[in-house]
């Protein structure tokens, strides 16, 4: 099939939206290709929709586990067979994926990045027929990124492996020096970038100062009908300002990553459904769902960085309808702020004794524990080795950023099942226990392909077949597995940390004070450019984001609070002179927006088409057949 015929056959559409064409014809032709595309503006399909068109199959390194388990869902759910490998796993699972890689019919492999690394994967990975390397949140491989993960350098790896491949690099926040560092870092054999413009015209950007920021929150959500994401920064505060909102009469729940998988779905289900109008959240919301009517976007508190900032405030307005993105800001914010980012960078003492802690909790011993992964509970590390939850988390995130360990918050496994011996063994069990017979014909009766790979089941339906307790389900469950009839790994949803390197006695564990001083003050830098972003009253709110982003030459927005507060200013005598100006041009011929503009530099172009609406408005002006304005 041809790309049109892909993308009508699997996703129902006729054409591309803009510069996805352009995208996959690039990928296509082989050459390497950098992709920017805002939130929202359908980057999947990007890389999707080559991979199809060819034999063979694409890798997609991601470094989201619930992203990559979503999207492997949804193409399943199309006909088109995909697998994902993550820190969770079991080495069986994993062995058996990359075998259906290699000599099944599987056309995505997705995969995180530290697996990369991997023996298992190194030598599979060169039996496998790829078409296509992409890499998604590539910013994620650049130094200068918001969120700079080592295991992502381990792409390079895959590229020397695989030296034919053309790589599709794709992210919706980089600024200038992240396009061009991560082009480097992934040796594109040229320099080839396509970028949609970050800017939403139906967004209206604004800042408020704002002390009562309830109240304020109250008449915004009064004012703008529809649903509403509000973004704060930690998880005991979702709860607080749903339970106010709920208090002021709002439909509001609240959501971050400590919550059960059950509670998220139901959350998510309930907001996605419009049952619920406003969902308060940690930046845990949001990844992956796609709501498209959300009206209005409002933070509370201050993102630690702008691309933050954007990604959040992007989740507003999908369906080019209008909307709003608000951040209500007091001066205790800025503080807090600061406090923050300077509590993410714990004394390098702190660091070691929290890797040293982590490795005792688990009984890892030194020289060990490489591409393992291990769930961790933090309240009882904290408990049992006197550390402040805090200083473990921030801990962590420096111990990711400089390659000893990848983390991951509380990620819903399902239970899987896969049956590794043969009929004739499984029979003669079953003959002997009646209870086990039952279960196997029910399993088998409910689930296909047990023989072949891992299955996900329920146990709690497998249990409502059999009309006995789920936990003589588990139990004889587990029975088999004890056995080596099946292979069976229970459900799990506690954060984990896989070892990315073998764990190092603390004699030879180093941290770089360079690379620490480095990332301290990138994140101060960052830090200062949200500051500036809420404090400047005089630069359209999104002219000054797509600066920061590389657009030097965007107009101003016309819809955000400076830009309004401008409009104000514009005087009834302005108005009057500019209206005579306007009519006396089309008294000679009828012109467009742009040749008026063009014939009017004095002017402020907001200001020029806010007076032709309102002579429009006044019926002293209407626009002809060529979209110009002529006099009535």
């Amino acid at each position: 099939m041809n790309i049109h015929e892909v993308l009508k056959h699997y996703w129902g559409y006729d054409s591309f939206r803009p510069l996805q064409e352009d995208i996959i014809r690039s990928a296509l032709s082989g050459d390497d290709t950098l992709a920017l595309l805002p939130t929202g503006g359908g980057k999947s399909i990007c890389f999707q929709v080559p991979v199809l068109a060819k034999d063979g199959l694409g890798i997609v390194v991601s470094p989201l586990i619930a992203l990559m388990k979503d999207q492997v869902e949804n193409l399943n759910k199309r006909g088109i067979k995909a697998v994902a490998i993550y820190s969770g796993m079991s080495k069986r699972e994993i062995d058996i994926a990359l075998d259906n890689c290699a000599y099944g019919e599987v056309k995505f492999l997705y995969v995180s990045p530290e697996r990369l690394e991997t023996q298992l994967f190194k030598a599979r990975v060169q039996k496998m027929n790829i078409n296509l390397i992409a890499v998604d949140e590539a910013h994620c491989i650049s130094q200068w990124g918001y969120d700079f993960r080592p295991s992502y350098l381990n792409i390079k790896k895959l590229r020397e492996l695989l030296p034919d491949i053309p790589v599709l690099a794709l992210t919706a926040t980089a600024t200038p020096e992240v396009v061009e560092d991560i082009q480097k870092q992934l040796r594109f054999k040229k320099q080839n970038v396509f970028q949609k413009s970050f800017s939403r015209s139906n967004l209206a950007y604004i800042v408020v100062q704002e002390q009562d920021k309830y109240n304020r929150l109250e008449r915004i959500l009064k004012k703008i009908p529809g649903t509403s994401v509000v973004y704060v920064r930690n998880r005991k505060r979702t709860k607080e300002v749903a339970l106010e909102l709920i208090k002021r009469g709002f439909s509001a729940d609240y959501y971050h990553a400590g919550l059960t998988h059950e509670e998220r779905s139901k959350k998510q289900h309930d907001w996605i459904h419009d049952k619920t109008r406003i969902i308060v959240s940690t930046n845990a919301f949001g990844m992956g769902i796609d709501k498209p009517d959300v009206r209005t976007v409002v933070h509370l508190d201050l993102p630690d960085t702008l691309e933050a900032y954007f990604q959040e405030a992007g989740r507003a307005g999908r369906d080019e309808k209008k909307a709003y993105t608000i951040a209500l800001v007091e001066e205790a914010d800025k503080l807090n702020l600061q406090q923050q980012i300077e509590n993410s960078f714990p004394s390098v003492e702190v660091i070691k004794r929290v890797y040293q802690a982590i490795g005792n909790y688990l009984q890892i011993p030194d020289n060990s524990g490489q591409n393992e992964t291990f769930e961790i509970d933090f309240s009882e590390l904290s408990h049992r080795f006197k550390l402040n939850f805090i200083e473990i988390f921030n801990s962590i995130k420096f111990l990711e950023r400089e390659g000893y360990m990848q983390f991951n918050e509380a990620v819903y496994n399902p239970s899987r099942v896969k049956i590794i011996t043969n009929r004739k063994d499984l029979y003669q069990t079953q003959l002997k226990h009646s209870f086990i017979d039952s279960l196997v014909k029910t399993l088998l009766r409910m689930y296909g392909g047990l023989f072949d790979g891992y299955v996900k089941i329920n146990e709690r339906l497998i249990a409502k077949q059999l009309n006995v307790a789920q936990n003589k389900v588990e139990k004889a469950l587990s029975f088999l597995h004890q056995s080596n009839l099946i292979d069976y790994l229970p459900a799990t949803n506690k954060p984990t940390v896989t070892y990315l390197q073998p764990k190092v006695p603390l004699t030879h564990f180093y941290l770089s004070d360079e690379n620490y001083s480095f990332l301290k003050k990138r994140a101060f830098d960052k830090m200062a450019k949200v500051l500036d972003y809420v404090s400047d009253n005089t630069t359209c709110r999104s002219v000054k984001l797509l600066a920061y982003f590389g657009e030097k030459d965007a107009k101003a927005c016309g819809v955000c609070d400076v830009c309004l507060a401008k409009k104000e200013k514009f005087s009834d005598t302005q108005a009057e002179a500019l209206q005579q100006a306007i009519l006396k041009l089309l008294s000679v011929k009828p012109l467009g927006i742009k040749d008026i503009v063009s014939q009017l530099p004095q002017n402020n172009e907001t200001q020029i088409v806010e007076v032709i609406q309102w002579l429009t408005d006044a019926g002293k002006l209407k626009k002809n057949n060529r979209q110009e304005f002529e006099l009535v």
